[in-house]
């Protein structure tokens, strides 16, 4: 597990919670009933945390790919006396189609391997550790399957295999020749719920069929991009769909918490969150992909989980939780080792008390972007837009921890500021739409003052750039969203003395372009962005 890449765990999704699978068919990481809840399996970030794995027993070669339009993920294993297909899904509610996919999802992990040609020998390891590790089940075979019972909660594998269990762990091994299957569908349900019998292997196969239905069908009618990459970017924009939890719309910023910026680093975050930055560039990002239908839903949630904050003078909160909540206080878990050694492992996120102004323009930027696919706004949205806008021309001169959410002083961050003028120009832009035509003169008045401290204050001569904060002399590649905003051309002296500082100064031999070197009270360095051309928007998960 030490050994295995990031990158070689592929997701499963049911739009309410997330699956991590390895390319040998380990399930590492699986929580249920959302993104956020504790871990069934995270063996991710601890030798010791569970997993569910199924593979030949003997040596193997592994392929994988999704099913065409959906998150169905198929494994295909070949060794030398035959070849096995394992399809994994995670359900969602039967019949579930289009706007509707993941609205009632069961909390269900479906898993089928069929042998397509010759024999093979098939190992099964189940080792269940709920609530982050912290429970040893306690497992007790049914008919149908297998129960696992401890903590608050209760699990169920479904399935005609026998098990062997020693303690807290199950084994089995079995052979499967040309056109036989193994079928298993591990259910999760609170333990005031009434117990689920288990599902037979007609109802798993009927489920896996249903599940890859309703993905094609939320595909078919979002899925309408023509242009370069195509199948990459449907499948991105399927990905970030993954990523949304159905019944309120929030979007999580990645499905897992606590990998680090470097191994054995620090700077290990738990991502399960809605940062209001991240899901309107992600948002943006599905205007491109996927044509979003619900925006709607979106921002009628951010105007429900911020309500009365900005009405009462407080800053908008940068991110909350899937469900609307706003206390994610953050906690150390010392009994994981973290990957590779990779301490703390952390859950929650203490960066929900900071302020960062740059919320606001990118919330409005959204907001702007998808006037369209909004519609006619219901009265709370449009009040807590141009609310929005009130507080960044009210705020935007104070300190913040900016978009890298630095846990140091704050500072006066160049981008903080930039974004300000951004919700600002683009709430002008959107006046008509919000009923704020009477706002217009004073927002207009604010933009114009903000642009000129910009230029002013955030330009340096000794650096010979745009730099990171007013003041001081450190770069920032988020200032190269001066340009992408349309507050400078790109070809204006010092946007392009800026992009050459940039890739003199913050770039790698690689071509790789770290976010900041400036020193930010934590041990170790931030990460990079992939290259220059992907700073259309911030990076791919919020930093702590």
């Amino acid at each position: 597990m030490d050994s295995l890449p990031i990158g070689d765990y592929a997701l499963l999704s049911d739009c309410r919670s997330a699956a991590l699978v390895s390319r040998d068919g380990s399930v590492d990481w699986l929580c249920f009933p959302r993104f956020d809840g504790p871990s069934v399996f995270c063996r991710l970030l601890d030798p010791a945390g569970g997993r569910f794995a199924i593979r030949p027993a003997a040596e193997f070669q592994a392929s994988r790919r999704y099913l065409d339009q959906t998150m169905v993920l198929e494994t295909t294993f070949t060794t030398t006396g035959g070849t096995a297909v394992l399809t994994d899904a995670l359900a969602v509610g039967r019949n579930e189609r289009g706007h509707d996919l993941g609205t009632r999802s069961p909390s269900m992990l479906l898993r089928r391997l069929a042998c397509t040609t010759g024999e093979i020998e098939v190992e099964v390891s189940y080792a269940p550790r709920p609530e982050y590790g912290l429970i040893h089940p306690i497992l007790v075979p049914v008919p149908g399957g297998l129960a696992a019972r401890g903590g608050a909660n209760r699990l169920l594998l479904s399935t005609p295999v026998s098990f062997r269990v020693d303690g807290a762990a199950a084994t089995a091994r079995f052979r499967l020749a040309a056109g036989q299957a193994a079928l298993f569908a591990l259910g999760h349900e609170q333990m005031a719920d009434r117990p689920r019998a288990p599902w037979t292997a007609a109802e798993i196969t009927d489920r896996l069929e249903d599940t890859a239905e309703g993905w094609r069908s939320w595909s078919a009618i979002h899925q309408n991009y023509e242009g370069p990459w195509r199948d990459l970017v449907a499948h991105s924009g399927r990905v970030l769909q993954a990523l949304t939890f159905a019944p309120t719309g929030a979007i999580v910023a990645a499905p897992t918490t606590s990998l680090p910026e470097t191994v054995g680093g620090e700077r290990n975050w738990d991502y399960r969150y809605t940062w209001v930055r991240d899901a309107s560039l992600t948002m943006e990002a599905l205007w491109v992909a996927a044509c979003p239908d619900e925006a709607n839903k979106f921002f009628a949630f951010l105007a429900d989980a911020a309500a009365s904050q900005l009405q009462r003078g407080a800053d908008l909160q940068i991110m909350f939780g899937i469900g609307g909540e706003r206390d994610l206080s953050e906690r150390e878990l010392p009994h994981l080792a973290g990957w590779r050694g990779s301490r703390p492992v952390r859950v929650g996120n203490g960066a929900w008390t900071q302020r960062q102004l740059d919320v606001y323009g990118e919330l409005l930027g959204a907001a702007q972007r998808l006037v369209d696919q909004l519609g006619e706004l219901d009265p709370a949205t449009r009040q807590f837009l141009a609310r929005a806008a009130d507080t960044a021309a009210a705020r935007w001169r104070e300190k913040d921890q900016g978009i890298w959410e630095i846990r140091g002083e704050p500072r006066d961050f160049l981008y903080s500021k930039l974004m300000c003028w951004v919700a600002l120009d683009r709430a002008i832009a959107l006046a008509g739409h919000l009923g704020a035509e009477d706002r217009v003169s004073d927002w207009a008045s604010a933009r114009d003052q903000i642009r000129a401290a910009i230029l002013e204050q955030g330009w340096n001569e000794r650096a010979g750039a745009f730099t990171q904060a007013f003041g001081r002399e450190d770069l920032d590649a988020s200032n190269l969203m001066l340009a992408i905003t349309g507050f400078l051309p790109a070809d204006d002296p010092r946007m392009k003395a800026t992009i050459d500082a940039t890739a003199q100064r913050l770039t790698d031999p690689r071509g790789l372009v770290y976010r900041y070197l400036a020193g930010d009270g934590l041990a170790g360095t931030e990460g990079h962005l992939p290259g220059l051309h992907v700073l259309a928007g911030p990076r791919a998960g919020p930093r702590g």
